[in-house]
């Protein structure tokens, strides 16, 4: 079990793809569900929905290697091969993270293979774990982010949902608001370091009374 402590470093390695996942909801390409079809069109909503938790997932059990994306791109292409087997009003999410935690596994087995290692029962039993652990571990960073966003008053989440979830220039942003662009950016850099604090004392918090 990760400490709190290890948990909230964790964070700031991730913690623009983080804001990222409360911010901004990535679209689905080429996936066109057929009009006629309600259920394919509620999987092409609910896939669109977790595009950026899912890559985000995919690299927390694959920190550091490049192939993370790949292997998320390979768990989407999964979860739509399988779509039909998912029932419609259960959770989508923890059905298609599920999905994603076998591709990382395939991928980590198929990375022992090439380095000549032998993959035994025992390192996948142990891999699977490390992988359940860090399903759990994402949705608290997640959960606390959330609680953390909604403290800010309106003005400072509506600067921060700009920076991560819009496609426009600080600049520009800071000309139409008739704000400074050096006074946003130290607003940023202190809404960084503020959000970075509740989320510490969140999981601290939940850690000590676990």
């Amino acid at each position: 079990m990760a400490t709190p402590l290890l948990a909230a470093t964790i964070i700031w390695a991730n913690f623009d793809e983080l804001l990222l996942t409360i911010s901004v909801g990535a679209t689905f390409v080429g996936m066109e569900a057929p009009h006629h079809d309600n259920n394919e069109a509620e999987i092409v909503s609910l896939l669109t929905e977790i595009q950026l938790p899912l890559l985000l997932y995919v690299r927390s059990l694959l920190p550091g290697d490049p192939s993370a994306r790949d292997v998320a791109q390979q768990a989407n292409a999964k979860i739509w091969q399988l779509r039909e087997q998912f029932e419609v009003g259960t959770n989508f999410k923890a059905w298609a993270f599920s999905i994603a935690r076998y591709e990382v596994l395939y991928y980590r087995k198929q990375q022992a293979r090439d380095a000549r290692f032998v993959f035994s029962s025992e390192l996948e039993e142990i891999i699977s774990e490390e992988i359940s652990e860090g399903t759990a571990q994402l949705e608290r960073q997640s959960e606390a982010l959330r609680e953390c966003m909604r403290t800010l008053r309106d003005r400072d989440r509506e600067l921060i949902l700009h920076r991560y979830a819009s496609g426009e220039s600080l600049a520009i942003y800071a000309e139409r608001m008739g704000r400074s662009l050096s006074g946003l950016k130290v607003a940023l850099h202190r809404l960084r370091n503020s959000l970075s604090r509740c989320i510490q004392q969140r999981l601290e918090t939940r850690g000590s009374s676990s």
